[in-house]
């Protein structure tokens, strides 16, 4: 067996699998629409397979059905000749999943977008699969304001997460350099913020430049599209709208965002280098009420769900620098109108400001773990970046947590230490560490651990101009994490990577079928090197959990 992720149980009794051909039937009962109109679409057009609807008891057919005794995202799959295929899932999720499962058991074929050997003869073989994930929360972050990935982009990486049975896109859609989604009232945003002169090639370090102009945004109708084919996927969506730092984009549109007290913001343009930019929102009414307008539209593009994640918005919250606040009368006078400390307290209560707007609307704040800082409503959460320490406080205080440590799941840093490694950044992070990264914190009682909703990959393109970067960068790590987010591993160091590489050996023929540029084990390819672009390489091991 060689699924991936791997399953809590398979058996394979002894008889026949199930032949599948141009006469089989697919039977769907109700709840099950979704993965119906997935395995025509997707598994028929790759197999050539009709599956017109049939009987429930027709002869070798595929079932799908729900099961209330399961789990909601949980599923069992049974095959046998005579009987058929049969999907069983807690709720439509789950059925979703196990027809995941059912591509894999079918071959690499079964991940193209055509029939290459029309007439071949296709079977299920006899098993027993019983599955349901470790996480509820399996996410990929997905930068899109450092490099833009074009809409057909954003809908293929949302199909390879459907594959890997993660569950939660965290699109990341504003930051300096770049602002990726329409605003009709505020439309500067798409005019101006969407689009850089220039971009930096490699690390900011780096001397080169990539000296064409470069840009693009989603529509309102772009977003719709994107949030309705996760939602197929039993995918969802949570937008990332930076607040108050990682603004340069917003404040070059629209220049009475920033602290002009300070700095002459209408000079300002979007930013076209990487790091942390100074020029952040100013704490007035004026920011509040433009902020408040961009998440009203923001609320209306990605509604909430009573499946999934959809409820949460992302504010961002990291890394706002303070020099501009520092040195603002306005920003000074804020502080003291609100009888507040310092500067700290001001990035507080702004991140305070929206997290009760969001929750007056029955949405839940979630940010990085910057946001702990000052104190947090109850129902916000954490994506905790900063190592595993923002997560252990902030499952301490009662919030929810997304474990995402730069240290073991920040997908940019590079994949080993040889110098043919495109653009060096951060620790090395081989397949193998991915792998034993646990999103569990030690230390943690029951009840905190139970705060923890899972775990994440995060997809930063800085150093990713292209969406060949974005595959060297994302695969086959992304196999590895995946299986760590859905499957019940044992500890770090008694986990079977031997077996995984063994799996992963088949895995990278369903990847080559899709047409995912990934990182060969045994190193990258000539043109997936980019000699003498400078990275920033981190020495020595990430902390201990």
């Amino acid at each position: 067996m060689e699924l991936i992720p791997a399953p809590r149980a398979v058996e394979e009794p002894a008889g026949a699998g199930v032949p599948l051909g141009r006469d089989t039937v697919l039977w769907a009962g109700p709840g099950t629409e979704r993965a119906e109109r997935w395995l025509r679409a997707t598994l028929g057009a790759a197999l050539g397979l009709p599956l017109r609807p049939g009987p429930r008891d027709a002869q070798d057919c595929v079932r799908l059905l729900l099961d209330d005794t399961l789990e909601p995202e949980a599923y069992r799959i049974d095959a046998a000749a005579g009987r058929g295929v049969e999907i069983r899932g807690g709720g439509p999720a789950g059925v979703f999943w196990g027809a995941q499962t059912l591509r894999q058991l079918l071959g690499p074929d079964a991940f193209r977008r055509a029939p290459v050997r029309p007439g071949a003869a296709l079977a299920v073989p006899r098993q027993v699969v019983e599955d349901a994930p470790r996480f509820r929360w399996r996410g990929l972050l997905l930068d899109v304001a450092r490099h833009f990935m074009p809409k057909e982009g954003v809908l293929r990486y949302l199909d390879l997460m459907a594959a890997h049975k993660l569950n939660v896109l965290h699109f990341h859609l504003t930051d300096d350099q770049g602002w990726r989604i329409e605003i009709k009232r505020y439309p500067k945003l798409a005019e101006i913020a969407s689009w850089r002169s220039r971009t930096k090639f490699g690390h900011r370090a780096s001397p080169l430049w990539d000296e064409k102009p470069h840009g693009g945004y989603y529509t309102q109708d772009d977003i719709r599209e994107i949030v309705a084919y996760a939602a197929e996927r039993h995918i969802s969506v949570v937008p990332e709208i930076d607040v108050p730092g990682h603004s340069q984009a917003a404040v070059a549109a629209y220049p009475e965002l920033g602290n002009t007290d300070v700095v002459d913001t209408t000079a300002l343009s979007v930013w076209d280098t990487w790091g942390i930019s100074a020029n952040v929102l100013a704490p007035t009414d004026t920011t509040l009420r433009f902020y408040e307008g961009v998440f009203e539209e923001v609320l209306e593009l990605f509604p909430a769900d009573a499946a999934g994640f959809s409820e949460f918005v992302h504010v961002g919250g990291d890394e706002c620098r303070k020099e501009q606040w520092t040195e603002s009368v306005a920003a000074k006078t804020r502080i003291a109108d609100l009888g507040l400390t310092d500067e700290d307290g001001l990035q507080s209560w702004f991140i305070g400001h929206f997290d009760a707007w969001l929750a007056a609307r029955g949405r839940r704040l979630i940010g990085w773990d910057e946001i702990l800082e000052g104190g947090l409503a109850p129902g916000a959460a954490v994506s905790s970046w900063r190592g595993y320490g923002g997560g252990v406080a902030a499952a301490r205080a009662g919030h929810d947590v997304v474990m995402c440590p730069e240290q073991y799941v920040y997908l940019d840093h590079r994949q080993a230490p040889g110098e043919d490694e495109p653009v060096p950044i951060g620790f090395v992070r081989t397949l193998e560490d991915v792998y034993r990264f646990e999103p569990v914190p030690d230390g943690l009682t029951a009840d905190e651990a139970r705060r923890v909703l899972g775990t994440q990959a995060n997809v930063w393109t800085e150093v990713m101009e292209d969406a060949a970067r974005v595959d060297y960068q994302t695969f086959p790590r992304l196999a590895a994490f995946a299986e760590v987010a859905w499957s019940r591993l044992p500890a770090p160091a008694e986990r079977d990577f031997a077996d995984f590489e063994r799996r992963m050996a088949a895995h990278y023929r369903r990847l080559d079928a899709l047409g995912v540029a990934y990182r060969p084990p045994t190193g990258p390819r000539p043109w997936q090197r980019r000699p003498g672009v400078l990275g920033r390489p981190i020495e020595g091991p990430p902390p201990n959990r």
